[in-house]
């Protein structure tokens, strides 16, 4: 679909399973083909978005589609079990499925233990784990990756109320989005979180003539974060917190000492994923320390007004 900046789109993705994964009884390996896990809804084509403008993508509501969700344990997948990057001779962790119920109008996700008569109920805070435009170089990328590009970063930060920059790099930008989750701990430490399909309205905007943007970056009525994709965590920790001393340089006007000094005081860093081809650290901090200056042309405090 082509739509032209400033469009509010309304649309639906599947869950990562494409629906297949629907009881206890449903295994991945069983049902699941893995070469169409994580489906995406798009590409749209953005139009007038050329190579080193940014898109920005602001979520008015992001709301799950069912009444339940699922979560699984993935053969040789998750941060707590060998993997094929961290080899073992062991057998990988049993494969299980866990089916949560969704009370939207209640705002919870009941979990039901399998093993043992134990219920609770977790808030619902629906988000996008995969949010993304198409990659530099010509380059096809499985959407279970997260890199520059955006993709699976899996980011709890990504809910209804976030602005989204993303720089693009090829003409009409090609924004797609999917992998909905009900809730996810930072990290997704078991590397699936309780999965869902959803229903989303989105705002696509497009910012020329400014500076570039690298990396994704992210903005709420609160904070302004950086995004870094990177095996090992550390070289993802740095990608993020090097943009955020660069973005806070450009919003202060401070020398990049100085701003390496005041992120390094300030900033927050929520682990996004430790589980994907490539893992995903964010970096945060407070608008408040930034005195006011304008971030990105103002474009989040447009996009949030009805």
């Amino acid at each position: 679909m082509s739509v032209r900046p400033g469009t509010v789109v309304s649309t639906w993705t599947m869950d990562c399973f494409a629906g297949r994964v629907r009881s206890t009884s449903d295994l991945v390996s069983e049902v699941c083909d893995p070469r169409f896990l994580n489906p995406q809804t798009g590409p749209f084509y953005v139009e007038g978005a050329e190579p080193g403008d940014t898109l920005a993508v602001h979520f008015r509501s992001i709301t799950p589609r069912e009444a339940q969700g699922v979560s699984t344990t993935v053969p040789l997948f998750g941060s707590l079990t060998a993997t094929h990057f961290t080899a073992m001779l062991h057998e990988p962790l049993p494969e299980r499925t866990w089916v949560y119920a969704i009370d939207t109008a209640a705002g919870v996700v009941r979990y039901d233990a399998l093993d043992s008569p134990y219920q609770v109920d977790l808030p619902l805070d629906p988000m996008h784990g995969t949010v993304g435009v198409a990659p530099a170089l010509g380059e096809v990328r499985s959407s279970l990756t997260p890199g520059d590009w955006g993709g699976n970063m899996d980011t709890p930060e990504m809910r209804a109320g976030t602005t989204c920059y993303l720089g693009v790099n090829v003409e009409g930008a090609m924004f797609s989005l999917g992998d909905g989750h009900a809730r996810q701990g930072e990290g997704e430490t078991c590397g699936v979180a309780v999965e869902c399909a959803m229903d989303t309205v989105l705002v696509l905007d497009l910012i020329k003539g400014a500076p570039p943007t690298p990396w994704p970056r992210l903005e709420d009525d609160v904070f302004i974060m950086t995004t870094g994709s990177a095996r090992p965590l550390e070289d993802a920790f740095r990608i993020a917190h090097s943009e955020l001393v660069r973005w806070v340089c450009e919003l202060t006007g401070l020398s990049s000492m100085d701003a390496y000094q005041l992120v390094s005081q300030t900033a927050l860093t929520p682990v996004a994923n430790v589980v994907d081809t490539s893992y995903t650290v964010v970096a945060k901090m407070a608008k408040t320390y930034l005195k006011g200056a304008t971030v990105m042309s103002g474009m989040h405090g447009r996009l949030r007004e009805p």
